[in-house]
């Protein structure tokens, strides 16, 4: 077995864990919600009554 590689010093890995260590840790990232996919689920427009009646191969 071969020794474990000695860990280098970083300043800016202590100073975060000094920063979590009196505050915390840092909230949870948020996802923001997709346009297209928020547009897609609320068209712009209202289907006519001719395209209500009309037999579609969608459905």
């Amino acid at each position: 077995m071969s020794k474990p590689k000695k860990q280098t010093f970083s300043k800016v890995k202590a100073v975060k864990a000094n920063a979590r260590a009196r505050i915390g840790s840092p909230p949870p990232e948020r996802v923001l919600p997709d346009p297209k996919q928020k547009a897609a689920a609320h068209p712009k427009h209202k289907e006519t009554l001719a395209d209500l009646l009309t037999p579609n191969s969608d459905e």
